[in-house]
Order: C-alpha cells, then structure tokens, then sequence
C-alpha cells in the first residue's frame, strides 16, 4: 500500500524539483495513519504539503487505495528525520550532522560537500574535560554506502 501511496503521491508533485522522502502507514484497519513525507531542493510550505494532500486524498478516495478509514498527513521531514536520500543531503551542505556508520562509528560535524558519492565532513570533536564542543578541523571522507543514519543538528549560536 505504500509503495502505491508514493506512486500516487508522485504523480502531484509540482515539478522535478520537489520528491517523495518517505510513506509511513502506522495502525491498523480502519485506525490507520499514512505519513507523507515531502521535501524539495529548495524546501517546501505548508500550502505545499496541504495541496498534495488534498490531491492525493481525492485519488486514494476515487481509486479505493485505502478501502477502511485513515488519517493521511503530508509533511515535511522535519530534523527529527534522518536524511536518507542523496538529494536531502546536497540540500543541507554547510550544516552540522551526526552521522551514524554501519561499522558502529559516529561522526560529527560541518558537512562541507558531497561529491561522487562521498560526503566531506569538517570532523567536531568534544572536549571531555569541559564540555565545550571544539572543532578539530580534521576533515574526512564518507562514502554514502557507509552510512547507517545521519541527522541535521541544530545550532543556536
């Protein structure tokens, strides 16, 4: 069912510059939730996400995707959402991630480009002696097949 809600989602979608991140049905029978995840290279807005689910709410409805009662939310990934394709992460070169690796490892810190494959991250390291995070200034490449999950962090300086 999600992978047909993304098809149909995708057929909406304003132009080549806006994609799909993710479809997440949660519940069951006649209690489900269906999760549109929406982004865009150069963000999106609510009018974005509520005309994409109005559209896709007309179709699931006219085509009977969803035959029991359902809740459908369309919205953005938010930071709380990992970054899983390539194309989330050339939007958000200059900003800070925590990436966690297959191999166990973590890293964090400025994601300063991504090129054939490999993202080169700025490495931030914390100093266990006072708390301060300080930024080693080791730069390393990743490659995008090794890693397991990365996040955006937030900055409030």
């Amino acid at each position: 069912m999600t992978e047909k809600i993304k098809e149909t989602a995708e057929k909406y979608l304003k132009d080549d510059s806006y994609f799909i991140v993710d479809v997440i049905s949660k519940g069951t029978a006649g209690r489900t939730k269906v999760l549109v995840l929406l982004d865009a290279d150069e963000g999106v807005n609510i009018d974005d996400c509520a005309e994409l689910s109005r559209a896709l709410g007309n179709d699931i409805e006219e085509n009977e995707i969803i035959e029991d009662a359902y809740i459908l939310e369309v919205s953005s990934p938010g930071l709380d959402h990992p970054l899983s394709m390539k194309r989330q992460f050339a939007k958000n070169v200059g900003r800070s991630l925590r990436i966690l690796l297959k191999d166990g490892g973590e890293i964090r810190g400025k994601f300063t480009a991504m090129e054939n494959d490999e993202l080169t991250i700025i490495k931030e390291e914390s100093s266990k002696k006072n708390k301060k995070k300080s930024t080693e200034g080791e730069t390393v490449k990743i490659p995008f097949g090794s890693i397991e999950k990365a996040n955006v962090l937030v900055s409030f300086k």
